[in-house]
């Protein structure tokens, strides 16, 4: 990864900042975006620099085409007008809603979130990108199995993720440029911490034949193979990554 140029989107904590971490690690240059929290960016980066890694933070909203842009410039601005790796973290569940409590406000949110933020990012970058470039894009397992108690809208969202996958992975592989795909489990992320009742996540755990949640960094290192040169023949794959909760 040394020299290789990373953008993150969603890249300050939980799954997003073991990403940034290990590919940092490995010898990439990372741009972090970050919406919420400023304070988790600025850790996330600290965090990359005591390591000895090279890093930006980028606020924006990956639903916005203008953010997305200005990430992008502020990218090639600090590190060059090549972008070899694109990992499309950001999104989420935005609450647990049954189909009779989903207005169209909502619906549109999860999907923007979740797919049009990649989308956006992907066409923002892909021009920078040359033969060996490599996109991550972010599932779920609730895309397999319709997710969890009011989550029809998110495992919906993650549904499209997963045929956008396949579908960039067709158009881009000619151009030397792989797409693939993660789709995490039951995952001990804040995301859990906020959406998923405890008793809940320790029946999950018990069942799992792994018989626990999943970490961040494994998440992270299975990011790291997928945009590195020893998942070069890997493309237009989803990789589930869930304990063995679920088998595809």
């Amino acid at each position: 990864m040394k020299g290789k140029v990373a953008i993150i989107t969603g890249g300050s904590r939980d799954i997003g900042r073991a990403a940034t971490l290990q590919l940092a690690a490995a010898g990439a240059k990372v741009c972090i975006n970050y919406f919420g929290n400023k304070t988790l960016a600025d850790e996330t980066l600290a965090m990359v620099q005591q390591a000895g890694g090279e890093g930006i933070i980028a606020y924006g909203d990956m639903t916005v085409a203008a953010d997305v842009a200005a990430l992008v410039q502020q990218c090639t601005v600090s590190f060059g007008n090549t972008i070899d790796i694109l990992v499309n973290v950001a999104g989420g569940i935005m609450g647990r809603k049954l189909l009779q409590d989903i207005d169209e406000t909502f619906w549109d949110a999860v999907m923007n979130v979740n797919v049009k933020s990649v989308f956006l990012a992907t066409q923002a970058v892909v021009p920078h990108m040359t033969n060996g470039g490599a996109i991550v894009n972010f599932s779920s397992q609730a895309a397999r199995d319709g997710g969890g108690f009011g989550a029809i809208a998110y495992a919906s969202a993650k549904g499209a993720v997963l045929t956008l996958t396949k579908g960039l992975a067709k158009e881009l592989g000619p151009k030397g440029i792989r797409v693939n795909c993660v789709s995490p489990g039951m995952i001990n992320t804040t995301f859990h911490n906020t959406f998923t009742k405890p008793e809940v996540r320790s029946n999950v755990a018990a069942a799992t034949p792994l018989r626990r949640e999943g970490k961040p960094e494994e998440v992270g290192a299975l990011v790291l193979f997928l945009a590195s040169d020893a998942a070069s023949f890997i493309n237009g794959e989803s990789i589930e990554i869930n304990g063995g909760t679920y088998f595809v």
